[in-house]
């Protein structure tokens, strides 16, 4: 059989089956007369080439053990390694050690992603000459500017405009009536309508400048009242004590005396409380003014007529008999609290705002400004008729300038106070 048969004969083996083939190749090697190819004869006869040729492709098909079948010896191939460390292998090609450089490719891979022949395409796109279009469009007009605008008078300053009504709460974070009692004061209400202003004598009005005044004790009131000196009662509540109002005897604002569509001069009414440094840390007090008469059973500022600053959560109520609206700080044990209402007569025809005092929008001739002070500094203000909301609070009727005004103390739980109705013992003064 010749080469080149053998040849063809394996190649049908190939895919089939190694053990096969392996038994093939030795009796290809015994029919060709050796037991072994010389590499001399695989190097100079076409013959050893082909036979080499044949016993390479079925060693790197069958991983050498084809090879060690054929010519019964252990081969170095096993360590492939070992060839570049000098040692020969009587049975396969010898490593040549000269660097033959770079391996290249019999292959031709054709040059298509070679660049285009001439310049790159933009060459042929120069900038056109002359400027940019459009530079001209936004030039200035033609003549002189005009004349000084006075955007000062045409925009008004807004910082001067009065502030957006604040919300109110539902209900207060520490102390609530009951409905039944909040219905009870209504009721009231319903039934003893609000007084007209009372002329006073000159004596009267003298005392209250003097602040010589007397308060009426309610009959829900349980503790003590007393009055050490001239123009200060001391107070003290027991533990479980009901809802109370005290209220001064005379007004501290007089419209018949002190309105300033009448006088023409600014009016403030104001007064103090001292807290007790013995009060338990909640401090169960109300500071306020009323229209007369009031339901005495409920704290100032729940009903018309009547607003006040609740001292334990520091809320202020303008007839407003839920939460009343965030204000202050609750007040604590040892300060002194005092509360003002300053009259200001506006003129209608002004802008709001830009005539001074008035910070109200509102079409009433005088302007309400209620202030709170702690300890001898301001502490707080808002206007009357600014801070309500039209649709969700209640109308301020009696407490816009048009009725007299009483101070009101309210009290609940245990508390220890002083009220001070006389100047010389105030810390602020208004």
């Amino acid at each position: 059989m010749s080469v080149d048969e053998m040849a063809s004969d394996l190649s049908s083996w190939l895919l089939t089956d190694v053990g096969l083939i392996q038994e093939k190749l030795v009796f290809y090697c015994a029919s060709l007369g050796k037991h072994q190819i010389s590499t001399s004869t695989a190097l100079h006869s076409p013959s050893g080439i082909k036979r080499l040729s044949i016993i390479l492709l079925v060693s790197d098909l069958s991983t050498f053990i084809t090879v060690r079948m054929c010519f019964g010896n252990k081969l170095k191939g096993e360590d492939r390694s070992s060839r570049l460390n000098g040692e020969s292998e009587p049975n396969s090609r010898p490593i040549d050690r000269k660097d033959t450089g770079p391996r290249t490719s019999s292959i031709k891979i054709p040059d298509k992603y070679a660049p285009p022949p001439g310049p790159p395409p933009h060459a042929g796109y120069a900038a056109p000459s002359g400027p940019p279009p459009g530079h001209n469009e936004y030039g200035p007009p033609p003549g002189p500017p005009p004349s000084h605008h006075d955007w000062q008078t045409a925009v008004p300053d807004t910082s001067l405009l009065p502030p957006p009504p604040s919300l109110g709460n539902q209900q207060s974070r520490t102390n609530n009536a009951t409905e039944a009692e909040a219905e009870q004061g209504e009721a009231w209400c319903s039934q003893n309508p609000l007084t007209q202003p009372t002329t006073y004598p000159e004596a009267a009005i003298e005392a209250v400048a003097r602040g010589d005044i007397g308060v009426v004790k309610p009959t829900t009131y349980q503790g003590t009242l007393e009055r050490p000196r001239s123009g200060v009662w001391a107070g003290k509540t027991r533990r479980g004590s009901p809802d109370s109002c005290i209220m001064s005897t005379v007004p501290l604002y007089s419209v018949i005396a002190h309105s300033p569509l009448r006088t023409g001069r600014q009016k403030t009414c104001y007064y103090e409380v001292r807290i007790s440094k013995r009060n338990r840390s909640e401090v169960s007090l109300a500071l306020g003014f009323g229209a007369s008469p009031y339901p005495t059973f409920r704290l100032p500022g729940w009903h018309r007529g009547c607003l006040a600053v609740h001292g334990d959560d520091g809320s202020k109520y303008s007839n407003d008999r839920w939460g009343g609206k965030d204000f202050t700080s609750p007040f604590k044990p040892g300060e002194t609290i005092g509360i003002g209402m300053r009259f200001t007569e506006r003129g209608l025809e002004a802008p709001p705002a830009y005539d001074g005092a008035p910070k109200t929008e509102a079409r009433t001739p005088l302007d309400v400004e209620v202030f709170l002070t702690r300890d001898g500094r301001m502490d707080g203000s808002w206007n009357l008729h600014e801070e309500g909301d039209a649709v969700e609070d209640l109308p301020v009727d009696g407490l816009e300038g048009y009725n007299d005004l009483f101070a009101a103390v309210g009290t609940f739980e245990v508390v220890e106070f002083e009220i001070m109705f006389a100047e010389g013992e105030w810390m602020y003064r208004p």
